[in-house]
């Protein structure tokens, strides 16, 4: 016997006994006990690996029985519950132990994933039916729709009528925004309105702080118990741009980091202060907040998205008629719409050693400063007058800190 069919039926066993240790504790006793446990589901999944040695038809008739017997079972149940699971387990099991002998390693983690559906029962049972509310699972699907269905489908090139835009570029910002919108609505439900939100807000903002902005402040629109809460997210979300801004300095240009650091790290310190001041700040009653209305505003996403085309047109037609000299002009454009591509243009010509040390940390400052006013005007539009008005407040804190050492050195 050679060491392959030896590691199949190891695996075939193994995942009969896994399986079937948890029927066997759902099993019951009695008349009305289910007909397989830990050794019928053992048996299985060995005879199924033992089939696939011998000979095929040995295999289709092995499933023909295990089907036979679970449809007589299932025919004879006078249960309460006359459920399936154990029948569909059982002949799952079977084909794993099949499976088993040419790809032990598919069987085994896919034994895991089967036990982990059954032994879960109560849970999964308890969110699909209480915790899973039902707009909830339309906004689900609508996004599963979006990203899955919707997106594929977008043409990928630029579009005249859209300013130039590529459409499938565009759709995938909707489906960006809907996503963080969504998954603050989830961290509110599972953290609260103090940890989850502002967790949300730090992870976001490594996809995009403007898009975490409007969806914190369409939040708080929604509830302005939240207010607190939306503004920490949101100010979180700048600790991430500078995270990455770092990262693309030491990724293009290391030796810009020089330059750049002291003003980085004063604007991240500043950032991490307004952050904990709104955090520790929050009003303790709003932990209790449970969210209301839909995970996201496809309306909000809709808007938001256009609005940002509009501004990538406006950058592009300014970079193709003020020329590559004007860099510090490009990058103040570039940085209403994306701080870091802001960056990365000016750190990649000075790598190229187009750009003095002075000339890459001016540029860098004035993309960061206009970043900062489209972050403003994103608080403004989803969140109103109060969430703009207290995210400006910190906004400007950072953007101030951030220019401290470029006037000091």
């Amino acid at each position: 016997m050679n060491e392959t069919v030896v590691i199949g039926l190891s695996v075939a066993l193994g995942c009969g006994l896994l399986i079937g240790i948890d029927r066997e504790r759902r099993k019951g006793s009695g008349p009305h006990r289910a007909y397989a446990g830990v050794r019928s589901f053992t048996l299985a999944s060995f005879a199924g690996a033992l089939a696939h040695m011998l000979h095929p038809a040995l295999v289709a008739a092995g499933a023909l029985l295990v089907l036979t017997l679970s449809v007589l079972h299932y025919w004879r149940d006078r249960s309460d519950d006359p459920g399936i699971t154990t029948e569909l387990a059982l002949f799952a099991t079977y084909l794993l132990g099949v499976n088993a002998m040419e790809n032990p390693a598919v069987s085994a983690a896919a034994s895991v994933i089967v036990a982990g559906l059954l032994a879960f029962r109560s849970p999964l049972h308890h969110f699909s039916r209480v915790s899973l509310t039902e707009s909830e699972l339309r906004d689900g699907l609508l996004l599963a729709g979006a990203a899955l269905v919707v997106l594929p489908l977008m043409p990928n090139l630029p579009t005249p009528w859209l300013a130039g835009a590529n459409p499938r570029r565009l759709w995938s910002l909707v489906i960006l925004i809907m996503t963080l919108q969504a998954g603050g609505y989830v961290a509110l439900r599972v953290g609260g309105a103090r940890l989850g939100l502002a967790l949300s807000g730090l992870a976001s903002g490594f996809v995009s702080s403007i898009a975490t902005i409007a969806s914190m402040g369409t939040r708080c629109r929604q509830q302005s118990e939240l207010l607190n809460a939306c503004v920490t997210g949101a100010l979180l979300s700048n600790v991430a741009t500078f995270l990455l801004l770092l990262m693309v300095s030491a990724t293009l240009y290391p030796a810009a980091l020089t330059a750049l650091g002291p003003s980085l790290l004063s604007g991240l310190v500043a950032a991490l202060a307004v952050s904990a001041i709104s955090l520790f700040g929050h009003h303790p009653s709003a932990d209790f907040a449970k969210p209301k209305g839909r995970a996201f505003s496809l309306t909000q996403a809709l808007l938001f998205a256009l609005i940002l085309t509009g501004v990538t047109a406006a950058v592009a037609f300014a970079h193709t008629h003020l020329g590559q000299a004007a860099v510090t002009v490009g990058a103040a454009a570039a940085g209403f719409v994306d701080v870091h591509a802001a960056a990365g243009s000016v750190l990649s010509l000075g790598a190229s050693k187009l750009l003095a040390m002075p000339e890459i940390l001016l540029a860098i400052l004035i993309a960061f400063s206009t970043n900062a006013c489209s972050k403003m005007a994103a608080a403004y539009l989803a969140g109103g007058t109060r969430f703009a008005a207290r995210t400006g407040v910190g906004l400007v804190v950072i953007v101030l800190a951030t220019w401290l050492p470029y006037f000091l050195i």
